[in-house]
């Protein structure tokens, strides 16, 4: 003999599952923009990271060779850093802009300090490009 089940016991109504769906595309239209954030958050936190790791490792060079260095290239088969860092922000490798010393620089060479290359303004409102 067959039992036959409750209809609550069934499964779920249609009404049911769109109230489901509504709840979770509210939280998230919630929490989508709040990600978003704190990956351009992360973004601007990597590049100021790596700006003052180059930056730092431009002084060293010119400390100890008495001369600014040609090129970030020259910084990493120097050792100062183990390789050209990503610009985060760019996403490439080549989008950092080498400055020239200023005229009246006491020591020679190519590069005296970079720049972000990325395009767009930081969350502060300044240009990547000014950092």
């Amino acid at each position: 003999m067959k039992r036959k089940t409750p209809r609550a016991a069934a499964g779920f109504t249609l009404i049911e599952l769109i109230v489901v769906m509504a709840i979770v595309a509210l939280l998230a239209s919630i929490a989508a923009p709040r990600y978003f954030q704190s990956l351009d958050r992360s973004k601007e936190v990597a590049l100021r990271s790596s700006l003052a790791t180059l930056r730092d490792a431009i002084d060293q060079f010119a400390a100890d060779r008495g001369r600014y260095p040609d090129s970030l290239e020259e910084l990493a088969s120097a050792r100062y850093v183990r390789e050209v860092p990503e610009d985060p922000v760019a996403g490439r490798r080549d989008a950092w802009v080498e400055l020239p010393p200023p005229p009246d620089a006491q020591l020679k060479g190519q590069l005296y300090d970079v720049r972000s290359g990325a395009a767009g303004r930081a969350s502060d409102g300044r240009l990547y490009a000014d950092w």
